[in-house]
Parts: structure tokens; C-alpha cells; sequence
């Protein structure tokens, strides 16, 4: 993955949404069978990705960084097309989409709660969430479009682990060392709230695909001590590495 200025970004980006393009999208027409506690988890999630990321746009560009403001919006871009994926899902599955839904109005005004680093806080949480998620749908599902949908998903959010992981060490970076550790163990608490949240809210949905709320649990505690300890590295880069698969 990228490891130098966010200029890479721009040009990875840009080359998975040539990639994109170039793909034919899943054959929807075909249709896809899933439990009704899958449907309403999926319901939700999709509400998740269907945001205009306007605030995290906004303080990008007040970042001051031409390249990083341009690999957001990239991202963002990202984002919704897997809120399109999912629509399309939910759509071949005769699922109506929610207009919204309480979980993600919380999670939206805490991310807006202080500056750039928090948003990117809490949105790293729910990557890291979306990452065992997901991967436990396409892991647990029988139906092929699902489990294509839920792969294509999964594979764009390992690679944002990284690219969010290499502004947050910046950001930690600007810290005075002194408080560099209570801004490690927030990510922490944050990570297993989050996680905590989620494992709750979808527990039926995991269970149907023979994922245990534990096991998801333990999941995302790992890969957060991972990157948390990625974020607060000593030097000016940190090999950010994509999450295993």
C-alpha cells in the first residue's frame, strides 16, 4: 500500500476506481436468498455508507493538504458505492432501503464532535468493524451474490485501514508526548464500544452467518490494538499495513 505523501493515495485510489469501471457489476438480476436477520442488519449497514461525507470533506481541506483533502474525497466516493452495492443487494432480495436509522445518527454526531483527528477516530472504528463484519457475511453466507458483494465490500475497507492509519499517525504525532498515551487508550475504549455496539445491535445476524458476538468481539479488540499501536509508533511513517484476510 501507499507509505510515502498522500499523492500515492490519490493514484491508488483512483486506479481501483478505474478498476471499478472497468468490472462489470454483480448480475443482480439473478437474485439472492438471505435470513430476514441478515436483511435488517444489512438494512442498516447500508444507511452507514450512504452518508455525503460533507463535515470529513470540509476538515480535510482545512488540513491544509491538497493531496490527503483529494484522497478523502476518493475515499468518501468509495464509501458510496458500496452504499450502492448494498442497495442493489437489498433490491435483489425484494428488501426495502431504511430512510435512516437511530445507530448512525449517534455515530455521525460523535464523529462531528471535535476536530479532524476524532472524525477519524471513530470512522477507523467502523472500518474496523466493517472489516469483521463483512468478512463474516462472505465467510457465512451460502448465496453467491452475496457473498461476492460482501467480498468486494470487505476488500475496499482493508485498504482504508492503512490510508486512515497514516493521517492518524500524523495527527498523534502533533500530540504533546505527554498525552500521547491517554489518546491511545480513547482509540482503544472507542474500539471496543464501537465493537461492543455492533456485536450487540447485529448478534442475530452474525449468529445466522455461525459468527459468535465473542468471536467478532475479539476480532476487532485485536486488529485495534494493531493499528492503535501503527497510529502512536515513534517517526515520521509507520508501516500501516492492510488487515489480513
Amino acid at each position: 500500500m501507499p507509505g510515502g505523501g498522500f499523492g500515492e493515495w490519490v493514484a491508488a485510489f483512483e486506479a481501483e476506481r478505474a478498476r471499478r469501471e472497468w468490472i462489470a457489476d454483480p448480475e443482480w438480476e439473478r437474485g439472492v436468498e438471505l435470513p430476514a436477520v441478515v436483511v435488517r442488519s444489512l438494512q442498516k449497514f447500508q444507511v452507514g455508507e450512504n452518508g455525503d461525507g460533507a463535515n470529513l470533506r470540509a476538515k480535510a481541506e482545512q488540513a491544509g493538504d491538497a493531496a490527503y483533502s483529494a484522497a478523502v474525497r476518493l475515499f468518501v466516493d468509495e464509501e458510496r458505492n458500496h452504499a450502492r452495492l448494498l442497495a442493489e443487494l437489498l433490491g435483489a432480495a425484494g428488501a426495502p432501503l431504511l430512510d435512516g436509522h437511530w445507530s448512525d445518527g449517534v455515530f455521525v454526531r460523535v464523529r462531528r464532535l471535535l476536530g479532524l483527528r476524532t472524525e477519524l477516530m471513530v470512522l477507523m472504528v467502523a472500518e474496523l468493524v466493517a472489516v469483521e463484519y463483512y468478512r463474516s457475511l462472505r465467510d457465512g453466507l451460502a448465496d453467491p451474490l452475496a457473498r461476492e458483494v460482501t467480498d468486494r465490500i470487505l476488500r475496499d475497507e482493508q485498504r482504508h485501514i492503512p490510508f486512515h492509519v497514516q493521517r492518524l499517525h500524523q495527527a498523534f504525532g502533533e500530540l504533546a508526548p505527554s498525552a500521547r498515551p491517554f489518546a491511545h487508550l480513547a482509540w482503544l475504549l472507542l474500539a471496543l464500544a464501537g465493537a461492543l455496539f455492533v456485536a450487540v445491535d447485529h448478534g442475530p445476524a452474525l449468529h445466522a452467518v455461525r459468527a459468535s458476538r465473542g468471536r467478532f468481539l475479539l476480532a476487532v479488540a485485536r486488529h485495534a490494538r494493531t493499528v492503535g499501536a501503527q497510529m502512536a509508533a515513534r517517526g515520521r511513517r509507520t508501516a500501516a499495513e492492510p488487515l489480513p484476510e
